[in-house]
C-alpha cells in the first residue's frame, strides 16, 4: 500500500516542479491575476504534509487553484498560442491524468487491504496484530476528480 501511495506522491510532485514554470510564463501575460498564481505558488510550497490526510486535503486546494488559474487563461488568447505556455499545458495536461491512475492505482490497494484483513483465516492475524482499515484517498468534492479543462 506504502508503494501505492509513493505513486501518488511522485504525479503530485511532478506537478509541483512544473507549477512555477507554467507561473512564470503567465506572469509575463497577466499581472493582474497575479493572487491567483502567488496563492497556487504558495500552495506548491507549503511544507511536506505530516499525514496522508494532510497531502490530500493540500492537494485538493491546490487542484481547486489550479481550476481558477485556467479559467482565467481562457481571457488571453495571446497567451493560448504560446509554444512555451502550450508545452507546459500540455505536460500538466498528462501529470493530472497520472495522478488520477494513481490514485485509482492506491484505491485499488486499499480495497484489495482492507478486504484481505476482513477475509478468513486472515482476520485472525489482523485482530491478533491491530491491523486497521486504511483510508481511500477520496475527494471532498466530486468535481475534483476532474482534471482542470487545459
Amino acid at each position: 500500500m506504502e508503494d501505492a501511495w509513493s505513486g501518488i506522491e511522485v504525479q503530485l510532485k511532478r506537478r509541483f516542479d512544473l507549477i512555477p514554470q507554467l507561473a512564470s510564463v503567465v506572469k509575463q501575460y497577466n499581472q493582474h491575476e497575479a493572487d491567483t498564481l502567488e496563492r497556487i505558488v504558495s500552495l506548491r510550497q507549503k511544507g511536506s504534509p505530516k499525514s496522508k490526510q494532510e497531502q490530500q486535503q493540500n492537494e485538493q486546494e491546490l487542484s481547486q487553484y489550479l481550476r481558477r488559474f485556467f479559467v482565467h487563461v481562457e481571457a488571453y488568447p495571446d497567451l493560448k498560442s504560446n509554444q512555451n505556455y502550450l508545452e507546459l499545458q500540455k505536460q500538466l495536461g498528462q501529470i493530472e491524468h497520472d495522478i488520477q491512475l494513481a490514485r485509482r492505482y492506491f484505491n485499488g490497494t486499499v480495497r484489495m487491504y482492507n478486504n484481505l484483513i476482513q477475509s478468513f483465516p486472515s482476520i485472525f492475524v489482523a485482530r491478533q496484530f491491530n491491523f486497521v482499515e486504511a483510508e481511500y484517498f477520496e475527494l471532498e468534492n466530486p468535481t475534483e476528480a476532474e482534471s482542470p479543462k487545459i
